[in-house]
């Protein structure tokens, strides 16, 4: 079986970051604050691809960090040539544009624009918690669907509502939601949490990433018994046929290893059978989104 990593990202930081100016160095603000020191340095397939190895990683998604197009499309051919290690990216597009379709179609028609099989907003970042409800932004929604690209749903908590109500509106649609929508682990909170799950685990277009946990958690001293309960809702309301593994790497560095993550995602799913574990490391992610092999 082949093991799939379905989020990680990565970047390389403008002047003042080792490595100094050049191509596809950008500003990454939200790694200016003092709890980001571990992760504020470039992280590249280079470093991604030992790492991964050593935990029997065989294939990724690569998912955006910054709301541009240019990084997208970079993206794309860093994947283009990462020797089949990248086997998808999931970009960004700004859905509230009139132009969402020639965008998608330009980030396809240049290098790499094959592995392009998904698109995701910040929306996590956005204040209004109706984000996603807005006519634009549905309009975007429609066009990312058009195409035959998935939408990766990263939201909070709060955000839940507004999510449950466009996968529904959206029923030709293919949701991701990443991370768990980041329930409050290191408080031990599960509610309203777990009922927002649930809910939304009931449309059959949505899947969800076990994924960004060990970043919730205590950074410190978290245990995979921390991350369980919340791993044990998500299986048992999804099922493992819609629970992919993603290691947020290099984001969960400020927790965990790369192979920390893997190991406490391998002990969570140990009461599955073989080939429900299959799916959560692999089968999922290739056919939600339609990784070489598994394509449209």
């Amino acid at each position: 079986m082949t093991r799939i990593d379905a989020h990680h990202h990565l970047w390389r930081l403008r002047p003042g970051a080792p490595g100094g100016p050049g191509p596809g160095r950008r500003a990454h603000e939200w790694l200016a604050g003092p709890g980001s020191a571990a992760i504020r340095r470039d992280f590249t397939l280079d470093d991604l691809s030992p790492v991964a190895s050593a935990a029997g990683i065989d294939r990724t998604v690569l998912v955006q960090v910054l709301p541009e197009v240019a990084e997208t499309a970079e993206f794309l051919s860093l994947a283009d040539g990462s020797d089949g290690l990248v086997a998808g990216v999931v970009g960004w597009v700004d859905l509230t544009d009139d132009g969402v379709g020639d965008a998608l179609a330009a980030l396809r028609a240049g290098p790499g624009g094959d592995l392009l099989v998904g698109v995701r907003h910040l929306v996590q970042g956005e204040a209004d918690p109706r984000w996603l409800a807005r006519p634009d932004v549905r309009r975007g929604l429609r066009a990312v669907a058009g195409a035959g690209l998935v939408y990766d749903l990263l939201v909070l908590v709060h955000q839940l509502p507004a999510a449950i109500e466009v996968v529904r509106a959206l029923p030709g649609a293919t949701f991701v939601l990443d991370h768990l929508a980041k329930p409050p682990i290191a408080a031990g909170g599960r509610e309203p949490w777990e009922s927002r799950i649930r809910e939304l685990a009931a449309e059959p277009n949505v899947a969800c990433k076990l994924s960004g946990m060990v970043t919730e958690a205590d950074h410190a001293g978290w245990t995979a018994a921390d991350l369980r309960p919340y791993a044990d809702v998500v299986l048992d309301a999804f099922g493992p046929s819609r629970v992919m593994f993603g290691s947020d790497w290099p984001v969960c560095l400020l927790a965990g290893s790369y192979r920390e993550v893997v190991a406490a995602a391998e002990e969570l799913t140990a009461g599955l059978t073989a080939a429900e574990r299959d799916e959560v490391f692999g089968g999922t992610a290739a056919r939600v989104y339609r990784l070489p092999g598994q394509r449209r």
